[in-house]
């Protein structure tokens, strides 16, 4: 592993997942003598858990609107075919 010209490393995805490390997920890193260490930065006020993170990291990729009645029924297994708008 190498050090970016940005001073940029890829944290291994075993690292990750071991650690709960999401996208925009904070971390610190720690002195500790010759070497570093790398850990998850304690909360914040007003910040939630590792699902908030999960949410936030989805936030905007839908491509497709959907009401919630149709997003309940697609849930259920119905089958509702969907009004179009011009």
């Amino acid at each position: 592993m190498q050090v970016s010209t940005k001073g940029q490393v890829t944290i291994p995805r075993e690292i990750r997942n071991r650690l709960g490390l999401l996208p925009h997920t904070k971390v610190v890193f720690e002195l500790a003598g010759d070497h570093a260490r790398i850990r998850k930065a304690g909360r914040e006020a007003g910040e939630s858990a590792r699902e908030r993170l999960a949410l936030d990291a989805l936030r905007g990729t839908a491509d497709v609107r959907m009401s919630t009645d149709e997003i309940m029924a697609l849930t259920r297994g119905e089958v509702r075919s969907r009004k179009r708008s011009k």
